[in-house]
């Protein structure tokens, strides 16, 4: 190769050097490592002992992983099933033609996002309080005159005797709780993907379901979920990768805890509290390679549904 071809090549390497370093020191070495973790038990950061695969079988008989996976599955379906179908329909509402101050809405919806987890979970959890929450006051000064305990709104057995003022969103409805104080931060942020993809349709398509005699159902299962399906695949996708990393909201929320029989103990707190709390970053580490596992099982799992609708 003439040295007039190799410096393009060279210069090339130069601008990519900077990437790959960052890369190797920030991606490639910490998930070699963390790899090596997962096989060790370790005391502290100075004391390592190989152990295999026995940190991935103690967490398949380990109950406080399986109640931390089934609470943070019942989050994600919250996500997708509630949050979503809300994002979607506040997208269709200031999709309509000749809406005023549709840039005010949008805003309005999407400004949680701009606050960060931290300031929702403190504001949720000024909220939810059970004694001097906003809600739980707000309750017994409206239905707390009319509703009293043991009429029959309150016939879980959990609630025998609790009055609405000590109403145990923190105790007794941690993951409810949780879906709700998301939905204020995400469903605007969500709303803003489906309202890109509704302003994107054809329009001709649109026009040429009504004059066939289409209703507003049909044409929104025949035109617009088809053509916001891409959109609405990446949301989906988003929403479950976020939903299955979720540790902040829970852990200020309860105050570094899971809450009563850890009822709001997700994946990654648990592998806070066993690294960090705990001091084993091996059983940690085998957490966190699971729960990627299960990231790349779903991202997989996405594209190939999406290659199988494309065809």
């Amino acid at each position: 190769m003439s040295a007039s071809g190799t410096r393009p090549a060279r210069t090339a390497a130069l601008f990519l050097a900077p990437f790959f370093v960052v890369f190797g020191v920030f991606t490639v070495y910490p998930l070699v490592l963390s790899a090596i973790l997962a096989v060790q038990q370790t005391h502290g950061p100075e004391h390592a002992t190989f152990v295999g695969l026995d940190n991935f079988k103690a967490l398949l008989g380990d109950p406080d992983f399986r109640k931390a996976v089934r609470n943070t599955i019942v989050y994600t379906l919250g996500s997708v099933f509630i949050q979503l179908p809300i994002a979607l329909g506040l997208a269709m509402l200031l999709n309509q033609p000749g809406l005023k101050g549709r840039g005010i809405y949008r805003l309005i919806f999407f400004s949680p996002q701009l606050m960060g987890l931290v300031f929702v979970a403190m504001l949720a959890a000024l909220v939810f309080e059970g004694r001097t929450g906003l809600l739980n006051v707000a309750l017994e000064n409206t239905l707390g005159r009319v509703i009293q305990p043991g009429d029959l709104l309150f016939w879980i057995p959990a609630l025998e005797g609790v009055r609405w003022q000590m109403f145990p969103w923190l105790q007794t409805f941690i993951m409810p709780m949780l879906i709700v104080a998301s939905l204020w931060m995400y469903v605007g942020y969500n709303m803003v993907y489906f309202l890109a993809a509704l302003q994107n349709i054809d329009k001709s398509l649109v026009e040429a379901c009504a004059v066939d005699g289409a209703g507003p159902i049909r044409r929104f299962w025949n035109v617009t979920v088809p053509s916001i399906r891409p959109v609405g695949s990446f949301v989906v996708l988003l929403s479950i990768i976020g939903s299955l990393q979720l540790f902040e909201l829970p852990y200020i929320i309860l105050e570094q805890s899971g809450g009563p029989q850890n009822r709001g103990l997700t994946i990654v707190m648990y592998l806070y509290q066993s690294g960090f709390e705990s001091g084993d970053l091996g059983y940690a580490s085998a957490i966190g390679w699971v729960l990627a596992l299960m990231l790349i099982a779903l991202a997989l799992g996405q594209i190939w549904i999406m290659r199988r609708e494309e065809r």
